[in-house]
Parts: structure tokens; C-alpha cells; sequence
């Protein structure tokens, strides 16, 4: 008897676990919840600066520059993140650049920047003012074709890297302008200006940005005590300028 009775107790023990299993049991089992992928996005702008000393800010007291000052601006007026990669190279010409722009880390940078600057020349055509001896010779005209060449190259692979980021390329004042052979070499800057701007404007989205006239009245206001680099206001007119060509 006592058999009985557990057996008969087990038995309605399971049924009431059964019943209760099914009872709790959805009509369906729920599906997985489906998880959208989308694009991602980036944060805010990514600002890509090449060439040579100007790209580094030297001789401003700040330590900006006019890449510094102009990411400023661009922060106060877009209201957004700015991040900067300043690739700029002290000293560098545009063969120089023309191997740097080659390589594959410059590359991955240039492909995920909204947009670039451009300083090159001044060492170049300058060469620690050595163009003061040389203006009325043959060589400057050699050393402008070259240079043209090589921008033209460079220019090239930006736009193999990245076809939609705006390009801004800085043209050249004269710091010599109030020496003796300054309006000479005046002379030599603009043409070297106007060639720059025309090989410019064979891309798309690439803009020269004229710095001449800013410097052209009062020289020495805006030159650091090398007289051959922009002081601190000097940076802030180039960068004035450049956010003027900006929209919003």
C-alpha cells in the first residue's frame, strides 16, 4: 500500500510539472531580433596639411601657424570635430614631396581627409635667397618648369587617392620685397603665382589661394625675425584667407 501511494503520488506530481511546462510554453518561438547594419559614419572633419615649413607654422610665436589658426576658424563656424594630420616637412621641395606623397601611409591619410592644404614652392624657387642672384638667368626658369612638373605629379596623386576632398594650394609672397632687387623678384613670384594658379585650375576641386597681395604693402609687419617666415599675424592673414574660400 505504502508503493501505491508514492507511485500514485508520482504520478500526479509529473503531471502537474507536464502541465505546467506547456502551459508557460509561447504558441511560437520568438525570431532572433534582426541588427541593421549601417554605413559608418565618420566624426566630424579630418584635415590632411603637406609641404614645408609654412605647413609647420614656423616662425609663429603661437605654435599654430595658419594650418592651427584655420582649424579654429573652422571648428567655430562648422561646429564640429576637426582632426588634423600636419605631414608638413621643414625645408622640403617639391621633388622631396613628390617622393613623400608616394608613400603608403600618406596615402590611407589622403584617402580619409575632407580636405587638404598645400604650401610648396618657396624652397624651391627662394633657396635661402639664392633667387636674388639668379633672377635675370635662365635657371629660374628651369627651376619653374621643374616645379611645375613635379606639383603636376603630386597633384595627380592626391586626386588617385582622393577625388572629392577640396585641395587648397598656397601661392607664394615675396619676402624680399623691400630689399634692392625686391620688385625683380616680385616680378619672378608672380609669374611663378600665375603658372601655379593655371596648373591648378587643370584639376578638379584643387584652388589656389594668392598670399602676394597680403604681404605686398608692409612685408616686415608680417615677417618673423628670419625675414623669410610669416610671424604669428602673417600665419592669420593666410589663414583669413584661406577660410574666406570656404563654404559652410
Amino acid at each position: 500500500m505504502v508503493s501505491v501511494f508514492f507511485c500514485l503520488l508520482w504520478l500526479v506530481g509529473l503531471g502537474w510539472a507536464v502541465a505546467e511546462y506547456y502551459a508557460g510554453k509561447p504558441d511560437r518561438i520568438p525570431e532572433k531580433p534582426t541588427i541593421e547594419k549601417t554605413a559608418e559614419k565618420k566624426d566630424g572633419l579630418h584635415i590632411v596639411a603637406l609641404g614645408d615649413s609654412l605647413t609647420r607654422g614656423t616662425g609663429d610665436e603661437s605654435g599654430k601657424g595658419y594650418v592651427g589658426v584655420l582649424m579654429d576658424e573652422i571648428k567655430e563656424k562648422s561646429k564640429q570635430d576637426v582632426r588634423l594630420t600636419n605631414l608638413g616637412v621643414s625645408g622640403q621641395r617639391s621633388d622631396q614631396l613628390k617622393e613623400q606623397i608616394q608613400q603608403t601611409e600618406v596615402k590611407r591619410q589622403l584617402q580619409s581627409a575632407d580636405m587638404i592644404l598645400v604650401t610648396m614652392g618657396g624652397n624651391d624657387l627662394f633657396r635661402g635667397g639664392q633667387a636674388l642672384l639668379e633672377f635675370e638667368t635662365a635657371d629660374i626658369a628651369d627651376i619653374e618648369k621643374k616645379f611645375l612638373e613635379n606639383m603636376n605629379f603630386i597633384f595627380q596623386q592626391i586626386r588617385a587617392s582622393n577625388r572629392e576632398a577640396n585641395v587648397f594650394f598656397i601661392g607664394l609672397y615675396n619676402p624680399f620685397i623691400e630689399l634692392e632687387q625686391g620688385k625683380e623678384m616680385s616680378a619672378v613670384v608672380r609669374h611663378w603665382n600665375y603658372q601655379s594658379a593655371e596648373l591648378s585650375a587643370a584639376f578638379p576641386k584643387i584652388v589656389f589661394v594668392p598670399t602676394f597681395d597680403l604681404f605686398e604693402l608692409k612685408v616686415n609687419d608680417y615677417l618673423y625675425t628670419d625675414k623669410f617666415h610669416p610671424n604669428t599675424k602673417g600665419y592669420r592673414l593666410i589663414a583669413e584667407r584661406v577660410a574666406s574660400l570656404l563654404t559652410w
